[in-house]
């Protein structure tokens, strides 16, 4: 009777050793979720300690494929959990497309912003384009638009070793975000308010001439943004992209940054705007994503070591440590995007 007792409890002993095992098995799987995100975000998902915050107290992994904002609208999305694009207008357009998705959050924040070469900021400052205040460059749009659409060559303002005339470099519009922006951005500047129905006939041909003249157009930002630091001034003297490029570079590259800071400057345009970075949820595996991006400590690396700006950080005060001058503070002058059924017309215009 003891033997058997003794052989009960054994058995019952390896089958809840058995239970436990399962049960902390279960809890310590981590769920791979997949996606398309924007190329300015790869370094951030790629960011060790977001990866093992998202690990550790969120079980959860982020597989990626990079796509323009625009293009992952259209894109195939099986076998996907996610779409992670750089503005509102894409969510937009997704639910013209798609319908309301499972849930969406904007994660980040970032604004537009110019970079170029120091002698084209003050060749721009001299001819009455830029303006620096407090240690800030500002560009202001209407005087740009004016010049570019008048053909104004660069030899114009003193910059014979450039060829041709006034351009802003941007990625393709109808397939990435940045320029998508950039382009909702100038159709704001040419009506004088924010392009709609109502002023789209008149400004959709001004918009086009300006794009016809860029020519080969890079279809990420982060690719566009890596040939403006590789090419030099000659070949992308002024560029559209986003304000947290710059940050991220310095932050990662502290050794290079040191070296070419004096040449590389960011304007600020007036008026400007956000760049909304929203995270669309395709099903439920998709949504544990949005909390486990939330999560304080992975919004503070979000600010500190990518320059994204974030609930916490909107308004920086501690932009000290990037080592890179001339980043402002808060944003004041800042216009909406036109709407998704303007937007579109306008990328159907420009493909």
């Amino acid at each position: 009777m003891k033997t058997k007792l003794m052989g009960l409890g054994i058995l019952a002993v390896v089958i809840l050793a058995a239970v436990a095992y399962v049960f902390i098995s279960s809890s310590q799987t981590v769920t791979e979720i997949s996606g398309y995100v924007g190329g300015e975000k790869i370094g951030f998902l790629e960011d060790e300690e977001v990866t093992r915050i998202l690990e550790d107290d969120y079980r959860l992994s982020i597989d990626y494929a990079k796509a323009g904002s625009i293009d992952m609208i259209t894109a195939d999305t099986a076998n996907r959990n996610f779409l992670f694009p750089s503005n509102q207008t894409a969510l937009e357009l997704y639910r013209q497309i798609n319908g309301e998705p499972v849930k969406s959050e904007i994660i980040f924040n970032t604004p537009i912003v110019l970079y170029t070469r120091s002698a084209v900021a003050q060749a721009l400052t001299e001819a009455g384009m830029v303006s620096l205040e407090d240690g800030v460059y500002f560009a202001d749009m209407v005087r740009l638009a004016e010049e570019i659409e008048a053909g104004t060559a660069w030899a114009d303002l003193g910059l014979p070793q450039l060829y041709g005339s006034i351009t802003v470099g941007t990625t393709d519009p109808t397939k990435s975000n940045s320029g998508n922006m950039f382009a909702g951005l100038l159709a704001n500047t040419l009506c004088g308010g924010v392009a709609d129905e109502s002023n789209l006939d008149e400004i959709l041909p001004r918009l086009i001439q300006i794009f016809q003249k860029l020519g080969y157009m890079e279809s990420a930002s982060s690719d566009l943004f890596d040939q403006f630091l590789k090419t030099g001034m000659g070949a992308k003297p002024l560029i559209a992209g986003y304000e947290n490029q710059l940050l991220e570079f310095a932050a990662e590259n502290p050794e290079t940054w040191s070296q070419i800071k004096e040449d590389i400057v960011m304007l600020y345009p007036t008026p400007t705007v956000w760049s909304s970075h929203v995270y669309i949820a395709l099903d439920e595996e998709g949504a544990a994503g949005i909390d486990a991006l939330l999560d304080e400590e992975i919004q503070r690396i979000a600010w500190e070591k990518h320059g994204f700006r974030t609930g916490v950080y909107d308004t920086p005060t501690d932009a000290e440590h990037f080592g890179v001058s001339g980043i402002a503070g808060e944003l004041t002058q800042v216009v909406p995007m036109p709407d998704a059924d303007t937007m579109d017309q306008i990328i159907k215009a420009l493909s």
